[in-house]
């Protein structure tokens, strides 16, 4: 079975109110829909979320890179040359989620010729994750309530904080009142977007001791190279690079320099095959991993439970896959469903992401 052609297709879907963190925010999903034809029939499908604000790709430039740069390449070879696939990408640097969602496409094309779910071909460890939900930036009591809102609806008892804001106090007034308001069994973590610096994150940590927070996700720039190592250093809780590890060798540097002691997967950067090797990077050395949000639709999404639901190490921890609920549609024919705090696999040949044709004819740019 061969490449024959494929599609970057661009579609535009508002959010139900603007997301706001420390490195930008966002009011519309302006993705980019990657569909690989082949010969057979068979369509590989996969989602490719553009964050200029923190990896410099655009819905422009990954449009031009898969149709003018990667197409041409690609068209012609074998669905299963994974590994040849990878490297005719790989010659052009930079341009993780292009080359990402181009890999997911082939997983899912792969799944789909073999008859067999790319959730059981990558691993199949269990059949479903837990969902943490993301907290964006709000008054304190508003973050408690739509945290209690989601807890009530959803079941979800994980929660990731988006901070990195000045003043300080407005963060940690943040985790006081959350901490307060949703008790000691529901797990709370936070993620800066660099927005910090080393010693602000430091004071962060100090002041809010004792509150059980379990992780700090990219506090600050990962140039801070000496600042930083003194965070991870001293800090009670892990520090988790996610910006700054986009590709197994950027995990491998940061680990090895002391810039973190934890790292974020996320296969909208990183497709199904890097974020294998970042995997089994981080399991030799005794690394634990999240599995993070690209601020997903319901695709990606199911991307991310395809692949962190395979393994052991992914499924510890609660995944980020519900940003999906502030988007106001989708392009799924069959929505995902959080049950009980969790989302299932979808035990479809591929990767289960049967889009809905006239919601793609309805949000299409061209």
């Amino acid at each position: 079975m061969k490449i024959q052609r494929l599609e970057a297709i661009p579609y535009a879907i508002p959010y139900t109110h603007p997301l706001r963190f420390a490195s930008g925010e966002v009011h519309t999903a302006d993705h980019v829909l990657i569909r690989l034809h082949t010969d057979t029939g068979i369509i590989g499908t996969a989602d490719a979320p553009p964050r200029p604000y923190t990896y410099g790709e655009t819905q422009a430039s990954i449009i031009a890179v898969v149709q003018d740069i990667f197409a041409p390449q690609l068209v012609g070879l074998d669905i299963l040359d994974r590994a040849k696939i990878r490297a005719v990408m790989d010659r052009t640097i930079n341009n993780q989620v292009a080359k990402g969602a181009v890999d997911i496409a082939v997983w899912d094309a792969i799944g789909q010729l073999l008859g067999t779910s790319v959730h059981k071909l990558l691993g199949g460890f269990t059949d479903s994750m837990r969902v943490s939900h993301m907290l964006g930036f709000k008054p304190a009591q508003e973050l408690l309530d739509e945290a209690l809102r989601f807890g009530e609806q959803y079941g979800i008892t994980t929660f990731k904080l988006k901070v990195g804001r000045r003043p300080l106090s407005l963060d940690i007034e943040a985790c006081h009142v959350l901490r307060e308001g949703l008790g000691e069994e529901v797990e709370i973590y936070l993620d800066a977007n660099r927005g910090w610096s080393a010693n602000e994150a430091m004071e962060v940590l100090r002041r809010t001791e004792g509150l059980g927070l379990t992780m700090l996700e990219e506090p600050c720039d990962a140039k801070e190279a000496i600042s930083r190592r003194r965070l991870v250093e001293h800090s009670p809780i892990p520090i988790v690079a996610d910006e700054s590890v986009p590709t197994a060798g950027d995990a491998s540097r940061e680990l090895l320099s002391g810039g973190a002691n934890a790292i974020c997967i996320k296969t909208a950067r990183s497709g199904f095959t890097e974020a294998t090797e970042i995997l089994g990077l981080c399991t030799g050395l005794g690394v634990d991993v999240t599995m993070g949000n690209q601020i997903d639709t319901q695709v990606g999404s199911l991307a991310t439970v395809t692949f962190g639901a395979a393994f052991e190490a992914t499924s510890r921890r609660a995944g980020e896959l519900s940003n999906f609920l502030d988007m106001s549609d989708d392009l799924l024919a069959d929505p995902i469903q959080i049950r009980d705090g969790r989302i299932a696999v979808r035990n479809l040949p591929g990767v289960g992401a049967i889009i809905d044709e006239d919601k793609l004819a309805h949000y299409r740019q061209a």
